[in-house]
């Protein structure tokens, strides 16, 4: 079941350890906590962020991972409404939010809904015992993502 995840409101709500909406790199922590969070279930996830310039997918998705940033003419509260409204199956996506008004829209439209505070609590979660060695292995096109990341912020 895909995951939409309202992005600042789970950094904001979630209280998780080393994110703030304060930080300037908030947007590119969250990520990676998702990252992790797909290798160990696979979930296809988007993050929806607010304030980004130009506005669309970013070069942070990646990993099983897809980003976009609202540009200024839209929220990330409109686009998450609108990838559910426009959802050949609503009912089969799953929204990250603890927002009143995205909660009442998404359901509506019969797609479920997860508050952030209780995602955080999945996404922090340690991994079930034995499934390290699992994860441990990464593919050639995985290994290629991480080091495009950490080369682009080593040259930051």
């Amino acid at each position: 079941m895909p995951l939409l995840i309202d992005g600042h409101n789970l950094i904001g709500r979630g209280r998780l350890p080393g994110l703030r909406l304060d930080d300037p790199n908030d947007e590119a922590k969250l990520v990676s906590w998702l990252r992790a969070y797909r290798a160990r279930t696979r979930k296809h996830i988007t993050v929806v962020f607010d304030h980004g310039l130009p506005g669309g997918r970013s070069e942070l998705s990646g990993g099983g991972v897809e980003v976009v940033f609202a540009s200024g003419r839209h929220t990330a509260d409109g686009i998450l409404r609108e990838r559910v409204r426009r959802a050949r199956d609503p009912r089969g996506l799953t929204v990250i939010t603890s927002d009143s008004e995205v909660i009442a829209a998404v359901k509506a439209r019969g797609a479920r809904v997860m508050r952030s505070e209780e995602f955080a609590t999945q996404l922090s979660a340690p991994p079930p015992a034995g499934d390290g060695e699992k994860n441990a292995h990464l593919s050639a096109e995985q290994v290629e993502e991480w080091l495009e990341i950490f080369e682009q912020r080593t040259q930051k």
